[in-house]
């Protein structure tokens, strides 16, 4: 529209026209024809500027028509709406009802190629470990070769704990700055330090095992940030009726991850095939062969780096949502020009400044939702059917991830099943391991990924993740009780691994990622989901730390053997069915709005009164000298 008209109302009337009855300007502006017919039944009283500003706002009206699939789809900016919140509530009634399109597909490619390289990065080093044995304990007086069950440990369990650091940090600071401004800072870091890992040699003063621990934690405080920030940006931008499927799909690229973890080992594997066929084991392999081996953890550690290098540009330059420039924010111009660029596929929106400094001290505490502080959050978290939801979705995802990870410990098992597990070379042991992880991932993880991803929007979050919680507490009740018995039947011991990946995956690892991007405030989304996020990973370290060992007790000293495994699967039955019971105490958030569940919309059950701002209730009223709210 012409700047020169800015200031002329849209839905000015004559003297004789007031009696009238009242139209909204939303309905106005809903009405293409409306413009026509005041254009030509228009009083001649009417200043010419009126008639002129009402042209040039059909033509921006018609201007801002978008296609995506046949459908027209208004990207209205409703700067004409005097009412903030009024503006807020149409702008994002946009994006939850906007038809699925190609900007719903970058928020999700764009999302996922950071978690595929998070689960590249987690998984690749299950692989690695046995490769750095090879290198740096050859000379070793006990199992030459081999890499101490210490030192193994550590490497894995120091990523675990750098994730934690960095969902809490990362989910704060989201709320605190922005989605923007952080997204793209963790994929910097994770690259960074897998770079650092691949580069990292022994020497004098320091072991390889202290360099890796210590890159591995930066790395995980980046992958840590990529939970939240890739969650709840999916979440603020998708559409309310595909958003559990868009989120799925993103989480859904941890599997992908690793398979091309196994994957690359594999390429490598029979990269260096000649060098690794001159030593039949560990314990042999010298000269040619570790020089070999030592290239190829680094080649497969450094990989992980390249699709995090692709997808770097795309998240520097993501927009900000539209929701936290509202609620957050509170720059009430700037969103709703967000919202338009969004629908047209558009970087950002670029509101006229002037305007838009004016707007942001005109709206400054009529702004229904409150203002983000520790106080704030304490209020609302302090209310049960809030608190509850928080403990619901921590404890779910503890307790999910102690079984998750504590199940790997399985791996060698499985593998020895399908014969996988040894070889008469390295290049045998080395392809074998590789195409195991194939075969486990591809058997049961993936197809698990996927299937929540085609169902989550109809079957609901809450169902999808109570089912699984209650196949996993059978499953692992089988393993635990019939553990002696499936080892004379392998078949069947393999059968049910597959079945507990399948369930996982369709199942509580993925509901856990989605319902914490969807059932809480925008203003304590991010915090919120790094929250439950970390209790998940707290989880993850007692499985690695704790029932690592414990597995092993009552063996042999030096022993690979666990005869106690069948009673951690017990346990792990005990932890499954805890989290059905938290399960309980999560919302269903399929087909809802996040201001709905965040209890920001009045008349619904899960509604807050405290979610309007005393500010805003207080101004609310008709001020007796102007006879406006303030």
């Amino acid at each position: 529209m012409d700047k020169r008209f800015e200031h002329v109302p849209i839905n000015a009337q004559c003297p004789e026209e007031e009696e009238e009855d009242d139209v909204s300007s939303v309905e106005k502006r809903s009405h293409g024809g409306l413009y026509d017919q005041a254009l030509t039944s228009m009083p001649l009283a009417v200043p010419a500027r009126v008639a002129v500003a009402l042209e040039a706002n059909e033509e921006e009206r018609q201007g801002n028509q978008v296609t995506d699939s046949g459908d027209a789809f208004p990207a209205e900016s409703y700067a004409h709406i005097e009412d903030p919140n009024e503006r807020r509530r149409l702008a994002l009634a946009e994006i939850d009802k906007a038809p699925f399109g190609w900007y719903h597909v970058r928020a999700v490619v764009v999302a996922g190629i950071g978690f595929f390289t998070d689960a590249y990065d987690i998984f690749a080093i299950n692989l690695v470990t046995a490769m750095l044995g090879v290198v740096y304990w050859q000379s070793a007086t006990s199992k030459p070769g081999i890499i101490p069950t210490d030192s193994d440990t550590a490497i894995k369990v120091a990523t675990s704990g750098g994730t934690v650091l960095g969902q809490v940090g990362f989910g704060i600071l989201a709320d605190v700055v922005g989605r923007k401004r952080m997204y793209g800072l963790e994929l910097i870091i994770i690259i960074f330090a897998t770079l650092a890992q691949s580069l990292s040699a022994a020497s004098p003063a320091m072991s390889v095992v202290g360099l890796i621990i210590f890159w591995r934690v930066l790395m995980g405080v980046g992958i840590g940030g990529d939970y939240p920030l890739s969650s709840i940006i999916t979440s603020e931008f998708a559409t309310t009726k595909w958003r559990g499927a868009m989120m799925g799909a993103v989480f859904a690229m941890q599997g992908i991850g690793q398979l091309a973890a196994a994957l690359i080992a594999l390429i490598v594997t029979s990269g260096f095939k000649e060098s690794l066929l001159t030593a039949s084991g560990p314990s042999s392999c010298d000269g040619v062969c570790q020089l070999a081996v030592d290239k190829m953890w680094r080649v497969v550690i450094g990989f992980g780096a390249v699709p995090g290098c692709i997808a770097l540009y795309y998240r520097l330059t993501i927009p900000e949502t539209p929701r936290y420039t509202f609620d957050v924010a509170r720059d009430v111009e700037k969103a709703g020009e967000d919202t338009k660029a969004y629908i047209q596929g558009k970087a950002e929106g670029r509101p006229d400044e002037v305007r838009r400094v004016t707007v942001i001290a005109d709206t400054e505490g009529r702004l229904e939702i409150p203002k983000a502080s520790f106080a704030d959050f304490v209020r609302h978290y302090r209310q049960w059917k809030f608190g509850k939801v928080l403990l619901g979705t921590a404890g779910s995802w503890f307790f999910l991830d102690v079984a998750f990870y504590g199940l790997g410990l399985n791996n060698s098992i499985i593998l020895g099943a399908i014969g996988y597990s040894k070889g008469d070379s390295m290049y045998e042991i080395f392809r074998r391991n590789a195409v195991g992880n194939l075969i486990l991932v591809c058997a049961g993880a993936i197809p698990g990924y996927w299937v929540t991803v085609f169902t989550v929007d109809t079957l609901g979050r809450k169902t999808i993740q109570f089912m699984g919680f209650a196949m996993l507490t059978i499953i692992f009740v089988i393993i635990g009780f019939a553990y002696d018995t499936l080892l004379d039947h392998n078949g069947a011991l393999l059968a049910l691994y597959v079945l507990a990946q399948f369930f996982f995956n369709f199942g509580p690892n993925a509901t856990t990622f989605i319902v914490p991007g969807e059932c809480f405030p925008t203003r304590y989304r991010s915090t919120s989901h790094g929250i439950s996020a970390a209790s998940g990973k707290v989880g993850a370290i007692i499985a690695q730390v704790v029932f690592g060992p414990l597995r092993q007790r009552g063996a042999p000293p030096g022993s690979n053997d666990s005869p106690w495994l069948n009673h951690v699967m017990e346990i792990f039955a005990l932890f499954m069915l805890c989290g059905l019971f938290t399960t309980f105490l999560i919302p269903e958030t399929k087909r809802k709005t996040l201001e709905e569940l965040a209890g920001e919309v009045p008349g619904t059950a899960n509604y807050d009164p405290g979610s309007h701002s005393a500010a805003y209730k207080t101004g609310s009223e008709p001020d007796n000298n102007s006879g406006e709210k303030v």
